[in-house]
């Protein structure tokens, strides 16, 4: 199971990298879950993170407008990402899902058919009116997406367990192992939720907040031996 660690700036990116993330994800938790960062940000970090590491960003919890999302999301190719995030919050069925990740593969895919597209849906999607986790993956799929992505919308203190059963999860990773999709798993998961994860043979653990300072996304800051530690118990 890989390790992606989600940063905010060059000095947070420098810190996940010495504690050997796998994935340096990068996005701005101020603009919500999957908040999107500017691009001169993810240029700097790019322009400085050696070309063997695997950038992602993130282009927001977004609203169901393909255009709109499909020249976000160029712009985080453009930027310098090996993996480029959506977050289908405004999308509130398959149909309307499905639109916004055709649009941003084409987009995204016709630039540079190397980097990673990821759809990403909620796991208290039933609290938020977005599109269900399961049709998060046939989305993927029938979007020729490569990854299927369960974050948590609300950051309230609750994880991704608390929203999603270990059966509904595991569930959720056969299904689009089955399609050829590699899993991505997020949602304030932390080292109590390693076993589980790697029980269901998640691909991807995404993680900020565990690795702060005092455990706050928000206002905490990326501390390398927590990284470590988390990577190290991977």
């Amino acid at each position: 199971m890989e390790l992606l660690v989600s940063a905010i700036n060059l000095n947070e990116a420098k810190e996940a990298l010495i504690g050997e993330a796998d994935i340096l994800d990068i996005k701005n938790p101020k603009e919500g879950s999957l908040g999107a960062n500017f691009p001169w940000v993810i240029k700097q970090i790019s322009q400085y993170v050696d070309k063997s590491k695997i950038i992602s960003t993130t282009v927001g919890d977004v609203d169901y407008k393909p255009g709109t999302v499909s020249l976000a999301a160029l712009g985080c190719a453009v930027s310098g990402s090996d993996y480029v995030k959506v977050g289908l919050y405004g999308t509130h069925d398959y149909n309307q899902a499905k639109e916004v990740m055709d649009a941003v593969v084409k987009s995204v895919k016709q630039y540079n058919d190397k980097i990673t597209v990821v759809a990403c849906g909620y796991a208290d999607y039933y609290n938020i009116n977005s599109v269900s986790s399961q049709d998060i993956i046939e989305v993927a799929r029938d979007s020729n997406c490569d990854v299927a992505m369960l974050d948590t919308y609300n950051k309230n203190g609750n994880t991704l367990t608390d929203y999603q059963s270990s059966e509904e999860l595991a569930s959720f990773v056969d299904k689009a192992h089955s399609y050829n999709l590699k899993v991505a798993l997020a949602g304030s998961v932390n080292q109590s939720h390693i076993t589980l994860l790697e029980q269901i043979n998640c691909d991807i653990m995404g993680v900020r907040g565990c690795v702060c300072s005092g455990g706050d996304r928000n206002t905490g800051h990326i501390d390398n031996r927590l990284v470590k530690q988390l990577q190290d118990n991977i």
